[in-house]
């Protein structure tokens, strides 16, 4: 490494967040940058540890320790190629990844790793920026023709490499543009979307086809496609909502997170909708089920459109501060996680369950909860036991943002007539063949909702896989 001592002289600093009193009145992306002599010097903190568990612990496999050493010494150019070897666009895991990766860093046994994802992020843009990042046009062209449904980042990682391998790749998008959930269920808060623009561009110069506003297994039949073309893949994501069947869900302010989100997004793109379907969170109290990351990002986009108060409540407990016995390094920290939303201002409350919604003049406006309390039984299984004595929540608008149980199997799943799995995704094999001949499935559709990072390496594996099918056929 260029300072193999460089963890013990330098400790580790973030770029930071925006500030508060500024950062809350634009959807701007909230993270700020260092500057570049920081950012080798934070660089440098990458230790040459031996075994690197930052790699082990990214599903794309990214070789940190040897394009942190780059970094450090300024070789962008040799730093974004390996960052790009493992992964089609670096530029946004550097934005919105967890960073597994950090959870696993040597470093991070003393809670100072080093700081990969924004050093990633900052090199990808640093390649931008000296022109680094060209258009790879393939040279060669095979035959054969794939469609690729869905245009989230399995469906583009997999359309990436598919189309440097010579292929005809057409991406098909039911939105009006391309990015899958990147672009309408992220905020441009964490996400700005020319980020997903630009990425976009180089692709289409390089000769994929993009196709947005059709929505295959009606605009276009999946079976025609499977005529048209020599292989398909299914990347549609997991979209069946987990809804909460209680007293009251049918009033008038309660929504689904995801159809939040999709409608802000395309606000603050500048689409007009329509007065009476706007969904607002302007001077109402917002309660927000569900801890996870869409509950941070409703919580953010409700205090950009001037939220009364916000509540955000979680069935399980609250997460300890620190790592347990239980859950030791290097694996994923089960830990209380505050984002940059929370920050804005945000009552968190946990072990809550909801009974019912109560409204007027069939508009919600309280909510009634219980307090539960978790044990284990006899065999080792978690138990809810609830309070009798309800609480009540006042609601004017709740976003329901309780995760996905599996992908929306009506329409082109039962067209095609794929497997299911026990769970509801698309049963694969291990070459990620679907049950039904030339249909592959890669992402959230087969595994069910997961990380970004996730379907990224799910598109790559999946490309790798039809591209071997193909030239079987030859």
């Amino acid at each position: 490494m260029g300072d193999p001592t460089g963890f013990i002289k330098i400790k580790r600093k973030e770029g930071g967040y925006r500030p508060l009193y500024e950062r809350v009145y634009d959807f701007g992306e909230v993270e700020q940058t260092l500057n570049a002599e920081d950012r080798k010097l934070q660089a440098s903190r990458c230790m040459d540890c031996g075994i690197p568990f930052c790699h082990w612990a990214c599903p794309v496999g990214s070789v940190i320790p040897e394009w942190q050493d780059a970094l450090y010494r300024g070789k962008t150019d040799e730093a974004y190629s390996i960052l790009n070897s493992t992964n089609s666009f670096p530029e946004i895991t550097g934005r919105v990844c967890p960073a597994p990766c950090e959870k696993s860093c040597v470093l991070g046994i003393n809670d100072d790793p080093v700081t990969i994802r924004e050093n990633e992020c900052a090199t990808v843009e640093n390649a931008f920026a000296s022109g680094i990042v060209r258009t790879r046009i393939p040279e060669n062209r095979t035959s054969k023709k794939v469609a690729i449904i869905g245009s989230g980042p399995a469906g583009l990682s997999a359309a990436d490499l598919l189309n440097q391998a010579g292929h005809e790749v057409h991406v098909f998008e039911k939105n009006d543009n391309i990015g899958g959930l990147l672009r309408y269920g992220i905020p441009d808060f964490k996400l700005n979307k020319s980020i997903i623009d630009r990425r976009t561009d180089i692709f289409k110069k390089e000769g994929i086809v993009f196709k947005t506003n059709v929505l295959i297994g009606k605009d276009i039949l999946g079976k025609q496609l499977l005529k048209e073309y020599d292989a398909v893949v299914l990347a549609i994501g997991s979209e069946k909502p987990r809804d909460l069947p209680v007293e009251g869900r049918n009033l008038d302010g309660i929504h689904l997170a995801l159809d939040f989100l999709i409608q802000s997004n395309k606000r603050v793109a500048g689409q007009d909708i329509p007065e009476k379907e706007i969904i607002s969170a302007k001077g109402k109290h917002v309660v927000v089920i569900g801890g996870g990351d869409t509950g941070s990002d409703c919580v953010g986009t409700s205090v950009r459109q001037g939220a009364a108060k916000i509540t955000q409540i979680e069935i399980l407990p609250k997460p300890p501060e620190k790592r347990n016995s239980e859950n030791p390094w290097p694996y994923w920290p089960q830990i209380l996680r505050t984002s940059s939303s929370h920050q804005e201002g945000c009552t968190r409350k946990w072990s809550l369950l909801t009974k019912k919604f109560t409204g007027e003049n069939g508009k919600v406006k309280q909510m009634e909860v219980v307090s539960v309390e978790w044990t284990k039984d006899e065999k080792g299984q978690w138990k809810m036991i609830e309070a009798r004595k309800p609480q009540i929540i006042q609601a004017d608008l709740v976003l329901l943002a309780m995760g996905f149980v599996h992908p929306v199997q009506e329409g082109l799943l039962t067209e095609l007539g794929v497997d299911f799995t026990s769970l509801g995704n698309v049963q694969v094999n291990k070459q990620r063949q679907t049950s039904v001949e030339k249909v592959f499935a890669a992402g959230d559709v087969e595994r069910g909702a997961s990380l970004v990072v996730h379907a990224i390496q799910a598109g790559r594996e999946v490309a790798k896989q039809v591209h071997d099918f193909l030239m079987k056929e030859e």
